[in-house]
């Protein structure tokens, strides 16, 4: 588009930028244009649930009488993402819709899948929802919730309640026995007596459960401010036995009160959760289990409780655990080298220069750090150490944690050295005594190694 200036200029003027629509905005646009077209439409689900409560929802799923075909046929972007249980995405201004068929679900066969649905009413979809809580809608139209199972007097009460069956629910997708916990947990409620018996009784149904939907389920809660609570209910439900027996082995673990005025290993490694600010997954687990080593390691000494090579045996255990929930190599890696390390900061005072800029120019060091910190807070808190570390840290550059090496392979081929089992240890040697500030420069640097090669005979 152009305009005209003063002294008759013609400028091009750019188009404004559009302003973001938010989720709710494109899932109303989404339930609008179905309504028009005939079909019921409404939110459903969580985001109604959250929208009661007063919280921030970051999805709004939408559910209708409109079947799967027909709303393939009447938006222009969508995927079928599983139009067999009458679901399909519809992208709308940026956004993923959810836009599932009201239905009726089956009889599940793998305690996660029904067999078969069938399209039905809003008040047959929400008897088939887990809690009542969840299973609420609301049309953004005409500006109506509507409640078929009791969910708002149960958030007005706080309370977790399973829809219908308490049991029967659980059977169906044993993955809600979990979902139960994290609810209570994330809001502050109850979980209903019924409903509370039935996630005892069942608890040992959650080892059926895939160990990917799992470990989603325990970062969802490990992450949320509320993870302290989530492990109490976990281990007060018996799910913590079944998803992480080896936290529970650490129970009557007595430690030395003058170091854990707290209490044992388990109490002590649950509240260090709740001196995390706001961790990652990974830095959460690691902080659960940190001292998971000591209930094997445990042994009396002249009359002295000691834990000699906790770390090292915790680590062994981490990996297992990590392996069985099926993380990632990387996120294992991680969660292992934060339990085998979570006690350097000890000996930060005694490092050589070296080796504490390789400890700062680790990956994983801040997560360590806030480890580390937790640890400190939840026992003696004696801060000192960590104070130290922060300090030191703080002091150094990028530039002096992690220089660029001053010498390489090539350097050393250059000088007249065959490649061999030698060159990492002469090139880990110059790194050394480079982050130790003894050598400047590449001259320096290759007079070191000409020196290592003469006192080696080489």
């Amino acid at each position: 588009m152009t305009i005209k200036g003063r002294g008759d200029r013609i400028r091009a003027m750019p188009n404004p930028p559009k302003e973001p629509v938010s989720a709710r905005e494109a899932s109303g646009r989404v339930v609008r244009r179905l309504q028009e077209a005939g079909y019921t439409a409404y939110f459903a689900g969580g985001c109604v649930r959250d929208m009661i409560m007063g919280r921030q929802s970051d999805d709004y799923d939408v559910a209708t009488d409109a079947r799967p075909e027909d709303v393939t046929a009447l938006f222009v972007r969508t995927i079928e993402v599983g139009a067999q249980f009458g679901v399909v995405i519809v992208m709308e201004d940026g956004h993923q819709v959810e836009v599932a068929t009201f239905r009726s679900d089956d009889a599940y066969i793998d305690g996660r899948h029904p067999e078969s649905v069938t399209f039905s009413s809003p008040q047959q979809d929400a008897q088939r929802r887990d809690f009542t809580i969840n299973g609420l809608f609301y049309d953004p139209v005409a500006d109506k919730v509507l409640d078929f199972v009791g969910g708002r007097k149960d958030i007005e009460a706080k309370i977790i309640r399973a829809i219908g069956d308490p049991a029967a629910r659980f059977r169906e997708d044993h993955l809600r026995l979990l979902r139960a916990v994290r609810f209570a947990a994330r809001f502050g409620f109850e979980i209903e007596e019924e409903t509370l018996r039935a996630v005892r009784e069942l608890a040992p149904l959650i080892t059926k459960v895939s160990a990917e939907r799992v470990c989603a389920e325990l970062e969802k809660m490990f992450v949320d401010s509320s993870r302290v609570r989530a492990m109490m209910l976990l281990d007060s439900t018996g799910l913590l036995e079944q998803v992480l027996p080896e936290v529970c082995r650490m129970k009557g673990v007595e430690q030395p009160e003058n170091y854990h005025p707290e209490g044992d290993v388990f109490t002590h490694s649950v509240r260090c959760l709740e001196f995390l600010q706001k961790p990652d997954f990974v830095t959460a687990l690691a902080t659960l289990l940190h001292d998971v080593g000591k209930s094997e390691a445990r042994s009396t000494e002249n009359g002295r409780t000691t834990f000699y090579r906790h770390e090292i045996i915790g680590e062994k255990t981490a990996r297992t655990i990590c392996g069985r929930l099926k993380m990632s190599r990387k996120d294992t890696d991680t969660v292992a080298w934060l339990v085998r390390k979570h006690m350097i900061f000890k000996d930060a005072r005694n490092m050589r220069e070296s080796r504490l800029k390789r400890l700062f120019a680790e990956d994983a060091y801040e997560s360590l750090e806030e480890l580390c910190g937790a640890d400190a807070l939840a026992s003696t808190g004696d801060l000192s150490d960590c104070e130290y570390c922060r300090l030191r840290r703080e002091q150094m550059s990028e530039e002096e944690i992690k220089p660029a090496p001053l010498l390489n392979g090539r350097d050393l081929i250059e000088m007249g050295l065959e490649p061999g089992p030698i060159f990492s240890k002469l090139l880990d040697s110059v790194y050394e005594e480079q982050l130790e500030g003894a050598l400047r420069n590449k001259e320096d640097a290759v007079k070191h190694v000409r020196k290592l090669l003469r006192e080696s005979g080489g």
